[in-house]
């Protein structure tokens, strides 16, 4: 098939005009599904019942903890699309559309089911506080928010299904789109309806259902290799193997990495309601200097992929070069931004008591400092995963982020109990994790570049 005007062909063209293009259509989709956490705490701050925002933010982890093997399949299933789009596999290509649509839908039944009656006992389990009704808001939030998990996949899958592409203006549209849904939405159910915390989950999984019936629609009308045949919705073997082999160590990964950041929530929770209501806003905050790096990262992963498909690891040194450049240059910015601002910032989400705010600012000035470093770290990961070695990108993220944070926990932060101490071990972590990642990565490179001059001496 030919390709289209909304994909993005990165095996060939200007490496620095791909990248960027990409990365900023994915920066900005990102920042649109950041605004509708984003929301769901300004209005339960500004019009809901005291406790509202710790109880959304007490969720944050162990919401990631169980959605992100699924998203790392997601991931997964974009790198295997990339690959074919690049070896231009367009057969092998539309099987896996299939699969991961059909992987998807299906794994978020399982987990709405699952979640629906481990929340209350997980959310205990982290001794979330029973104080103003956080754990009790807590609890519904979660439930109300797993129950629209079919839909929530299945916009993630789509979503990375379409950027293997190069296609992110699609994704974008319906982010923007579906923002406006949720803003509306929150309000009318927080202050015409009373809702307070069920109404911004409710907000929030409409939205969501919106953008994956968007995408679904958007597949049915394609006119090329994304082109979705209902009939030929079922999991075909040599495409969940794919999948699954580039998914789970991805999916792994993020899941111990949410592992780790339950074990930091709960550490928050022990300094009180307070530092949950702090954290939970600061982390929200920081989640806008996130993003550049993570555009940056998503396009760099659909760039590798698709020229290792294509097998020209000469565009992939370049990309990396130049995702470097922009990560640094985005993070560090927008660092020095949020820390200069992170008072005004933090009283946007109505959390403007002296104790709170010191805790939210304690946060930001240690993670915003050195965002940067968790940039890098994810891209030697991108790196690894966009050449089909996820599994020591798996393993170097649990040795340097997860068991590192958890012996951190378990020493540094049970003699010094402040949130300083306890946030020190995000740059740490991403340094550790970065440099074991980079070195592997130039290994891998070197490796597969003389595998090509074997093959070509051969050939000749």
């Amino acid at each position: 098939m030919s390709r289209k005007n909304n994909e993005i062909d990165m095996t060939q063209g200007p490496i620095f005009k791909h990248m960027l293009v990409m990365s900023l259509a994915v920066m900005a989709t990102g920042i649109f599904q950041q605004f509708f956490n984003t929301a769901d705490l300004l209005i339960v701050g500004q019009f809901g019942e005291k406790g509202g925002i710790a109880s959304v933010g007490a969720c944050s982890s162990l919401i990631n903890l169980m959605i992100n093997l699924f998203i790392g399949l997601s991931a997964g299933s974009g790198i295997v699309i990339a690959r074919h789009y690049g070896a231009r596999n367009d057969k092998e290509a539309s099987r896996c559309v299939h699969t991961a649509i059909t992987l998807s839908f299906v794994a978020g039944i399982i987990l709405a089911i699952v979640a629906w009656f481990a929340s209350e006992p997980l959310l205990k389990l982290l001794d979330t506080p029973t104080e103003d009704g956080i754990l009790a808001g807590a609890v519904t939030y979660m439930k109300i928010y797993f129950l629209g998990m079919p839909f929530v996949l299945l916009f993630n899958f789509c979503s990375s299904i379409l950027r293997a592409v190069g296609d992110t203006k699609r994704t974008f549209s319906y982010i923007m789109q579906a923002g406006v849904i949720n803003v509306i939405l929150n309000l009318i159910f927080v202050i015409v309806f009373k809702l307070n915390v069920a109404g911004v989950a409710l907000a929030t999984i409409i939205s969501q259902c919106y953008c994956a019936i968007r995408c679904i629609l958007c597949f049915l009308r394609y006119d090329g290799i994304l082109k979705l045949f209902p009939k030929k919705l079922r999991m075909y073997k040599s495409s969940l193997k794919d999948i699954a082999k580039l998914g789970i160590p991805s999916g792994i990964q993020s899941s111990l990495f949410s592992f780790s950041n339950v074990f930091i929530q709960s550490s928050i929770n022990a300094l009180g309601p307070a530092a949950v209501s702090g954290a939970a806003a600061a982390q929200n905050i920081e989640m806008y200097q996130f993003f550049p790096a993570d555009g940056v990262n998503n396009a760099l992963l659909s760039y590798t992929s698709q020229n290792y498909g294509a097998r020209k690891p000469e565009r992939i040194k370049k990309a990396a070069f130049i995702a470097t450049g922009m990560i640094l240059t985005s993070s560090i910015s927008m660092g020095i931004l949020i820390i200069a601002f992170s008072k005004l910032l933090l009283s946007f989400y109505n959390v403007v008591d002296p104790v709170e705010v010191s805790f939210g600012i304690e946060r930001i000035m240690i993670v915003s400092s050195f965002q940067f470093l968790g940039g890098l770290m994810n891209m030697t990961a991108t790196l690894l995963r966009g050449v089909f070695k996820p599994i020591p990108a798996m393993v170097f993220s649990i040795a340097g982020i997860c068991i590192f944070r958890l012996l951190w926990i378990s020493t540094v932060f049970v003699h010094h109990k402040t949130m300083t101490s306890l946030f020190l071990s995000y740059p740490i972590s991403w340094f550790i994790s970065f440099l074991a990642q980079g070195i592997m990565f130039i290994y891998v490179y070197n490796k597969y570049i003389k595998k090509m001059k074997n093959e070509q001496t051969i050939s000749a």
